[in-house]
């Protein structure tokens, strides 16, 4: 059975050089740009190549992110970057963009590509896409069940996450940043809209919750079910955490080295309440095993706090303007950070004893005293979120040995030969001939002795072969100096190593059909009085979300709009559809009229290309297109742009309604029988909808473009995707003439 991959994070190299020393077998980092953690520290183009040489001297692989969703206008910029990590040999890249992916796999053949998760990754449809493409892995989707991964059968690579902070929406499958916050998640912005507090309305009526965090879920971990996890066959473990310290990813990849490996040797191992502490130190909001162990509501959320929990401490006995009382139930040591159950939180830098004396440390069951340095005026109980001592012993880590074996060979008359090999590769070199001792001669032992003073390196030699003639003489500083010489050598020969010849091609010229029929526009109903009205308006597209409405209405020009998560378990033939993800496209454009939506996230024409040599007959662009992009994307009438609806700013597993109200009944019926929705502080309302047991959150708000249409018509722009919420039919005839008007009065020039 091959090994599995335990993928470490880092947003900086001090993260790197702690995940590579605690055990990764492979590091994922991003750069400045096109990586989807823009505000972790990252790396400059200098410290990609110095990092490329670390992981390689060590055997790690290393892997890059380059996946966002990329503008027609980066497109060029984006494959010099590309350009560049591949001839500097990085092991992989992890890519969202299928645009950019296909452009890689033409330009650069010898790239290995792993899809992100932010791909969407859960059907097998999808992933045989994925493969026919040149796919190496996908990164599945965090909602997915041990079981749902074991039951797929496409033979590709696939990556999970074990460990880290979960998303409450499908990864890239979420617009709330973008469209609350003016930084797109997809463009690795994300402002963290689910971790703010929320309101849950019923029909008009606030409901009651113990926690204001509704769409905050707690952080991943499953270091005790990590055999199950090896045994499902899964290529590569990841572990979440680029915006993390480097304490952080050294404890959590060592821990996990360490059970993987026990795993390997005894088909057991053991996870102490200690080392469970320790991860709750370093950053935790509550831990769960998620969807991987087929958690749900409560078992995934923490509604109380979006922040670090860290552990309990103990509880205030005594507040005054000077200093805080506390009754320890922990160890708590100078420069640990603390923080009280109403949110206020400091660095103990200075700690008292019960006599008012200065101590470094205080052990559980003893009073602790601290400055009041923060206000406090009341509290009853107080949390440890960073754990000094904890800390001195992650940094103090084993140094990371690369093993070696050397062999000898001193004979009279002959050069005296030195070779050293990593299992690898194989590296020689020649000293000068060998002699007769005239006085002292040079021993075995000695000769083995010194070839094996590999101190201030990171070598270390676990086997020393050595032929040799009794009674000769060699030099100890000759001996010195080859070993020197022939291991800067290998070092050399593994920073540069490659796992991939650098071929580059040309990249074939393409079009897109930019003939113009004439204004069509696209319509979502939500309702059968919507679908009539439109109907009567003689709209060319009109897509159905229900698919009974669809069947009793079905024409040439209505479509049945598919669940944004599926299995692909259902076969459609000889049907109209509006299809919402990539697998879905793959499955059902073979025998059905299929159009793509907004939710694949296209941003420029190589995307929109794929997908209609995929087998789209039309295809909506993201709202996230805005007008500065509009200009490079060709004009052309299968390609809608969207102009008017409440987007769908995210779509999760959990359903707020069914953990808060129902109390977690997977039965939950209530979504059909009223209506719900989440209320921020700022008083906007976003509406909530249930379909096959996906949430769909849409926007408080229209996304509404309506003004510029006729600046668009003028571009050549002439497609156009309205979505509807609960308009009436005088909203459908105001939105539709506007467009129509518009295009009757357009510039002719």
């Amino acid at each position: 059975m091959k090994k599995v991959e335990l993928l470490s994070p880092a947003g900086n190299f001090e993260c790197l050089i702690s995940a590579v020393q605690n055990g990764a077998d492979a590091v994922y980092i991003g750069g400045k740009k096109f990586g989807a953690r823009a505000f972790a520290n990252n790396f400059e183009y200098d410290e990609m190549i110095e990092a490329i040489k670390y992981c390689h001297l060590y055997g790690v692989r290393l892997f890059v992110t380059v996946n966002t969703i990329c503008y027609e206008n980066e497109i060029e910029e984006a494959l010099n970057y590309i350009e560049f990590l591949y001839k500097n040999h990085v092991d992989a890249l992890i890519m969202q963009d299928l645009g950019l992916i296909s452009l890689v796999r033409e330009k650069y053949p010898n790239m290995e590509i792993h899809a992100s998760t932010q791909m969407h990754n859960h059907n097998d449809s999808g992933l045989s896409y994925l493969k026919e493409l040149g796919v190496k892995r996908a990164v599945l989707d965090r909602e997915m069940s041990i079981d749902e991964i074991n039951a797929l059968s496409t033979d590709i690579e696939k990556e999970v996450f074990i460990h880290g902070a979960l998303c409450v929406s499908y990864s890239g499958c979420c617009l709330f940043s973008a469209m609350h916050g003016g930084r797109s998640g997809n463009r690795g912005e994300c402002v963290g809209a689910c971790r703010l507090p929320y309101k849950l309305i019923e029909n008009n009526k606030e409901i009651q919750t113990n926690g204001d965090y509704i769409l905050s879920t707690k952080s991943l971990c499953t270091i005790n079910n990590i055999g199950k996890l090896i045994d499902s066959g899964i290529t590569s473990f990841k572990i979440e955490g680029r915006m993390k310290s480097k304490e952080y990813v050294g404890y959590i990849t060592r821990l996990y080295r360490e059970k993987i490996d026990n795993y390997y040797l005894y088909k057991n191992y053991s996870v102490s309440e200690e080392e469970i502490n320790n991860i709750k130190k370093l950053y935790n909001r509550e831990l769960t095993s998620g969807y991987l162990f087929n958690n749900y509501g409560s078992s995934i959320m923490n509604i109380k706090t979006s922040n670090h929990i860290g552990v309990n401490l103990g509880k205030i006995i005594k507040i005054d303007n000077k200093k805080i009382y506390i009754k320890l139930e922990d160890d708590l040591y100078q420069e640990d950070g603390i923080r009280f159950d109403n949110d206020k939180g400091m660095i103990v830098n200075k700690l008292y004893n019960e006599k008012d004396l200065l101590v470094n440390h205080l052990e559980k069951g003893q009073v602790a005293v601290v400055d009041n340095k923060i206000g406090l005026l009341s509290a009853k109980e107080v949390r440890k979120t960073i754990d000094s001592k904890l800390v001195f012993e992650i940094n103090r880590f084993k140094e990371r040995k690369v093993l070696v074996s050397f062999k000898c060979r001193a004979f009279v008359g002959k050069n005296l030969e030195l070779e050293v090999s990593d299992g690898i590769n194989v590296i020689n070199t020649l000293g000068s001939i060998v002699e007769n001792a005239k006085n002292s001669p040079t021993s075995k032992e000695r000769i083995k002795e010194q070839i094996e003073k590999l101190g201030g390196t990171v070598f270390y030699s676990n086997n020393t072969e050595i032929e040799m003639d009794d009674n000769i003489f060699i030099p100890i500083k000759e001996l010195n100096e080859l070993r020197r010489e022939i291991l800067d050598k290998l070092k050399e020969k593994r920073e540069y190593s490659s796992s991939h010849d650098v071929v580059i091609k040309n990249v074939k010229s393409y079009k897109l059909d930019t003939n113009n029929k004439g204004l069509i526009i696209s319509v979502l109903v939500r309702n059968e009085d919507q679908l009539k009205e439109c109907i009567d308006k003689k709209i060319n597209y009109i897509y159905v979300t229900d698919y009974d409405l669809y069947k009793k209405y079905k024409k040439s020009n209505i479509y049945y709009r598919t669940s944004r998560v599926t299995r692909n378990n259902i076969d459609y033939k000889d049907e109209n559809l509006l299809v919402t993800e990539l697998g879905g496209i793959n499955k059902y454009s073979k025998s059905n009229n299929v159009n793509s939506d907004y939710y694949l996230n296209v941003v420029n024409t190589r995307m929109v290309k794929e997908l209609i040599d995929l087998g789209a007959k039309r295809v909506t662009l993201s709202p996230e297109v805005n007008v500065n992009n509009l200009n490079s994307i060709p004009k052309s009438n299968n390609i809608d742009l969207f102009v008017y609806g409440r987007v769908e700013l995210m779509i999760t597993k959990y359903c707020p309604m069914n953990m808060i109200i129902n109390k977690n009944d997977k039965k939950c019926n209530l979504c059909y029988k009223n209506n719900y929705y989440l209320k921020d502080s700022n008083n906007n309302i976003y509406p909530i909808i249930t379909n096959n047991h996906i949430v769909h959150i849409l926007d408080s708000n229209n996304y509404d473009i309506l003004n510029n249409i006729k600046d668009y018509i003028n571009n050549g722009i002439c497609s156009f995707r309205i979505d509807l919420y609960n308009e009436t039919k005088e909203d459908i005839n105001r939105i539709v003439n506007s467009i129509r008007n518009s295009y009757e009065q357009r510039d002719n020039r």
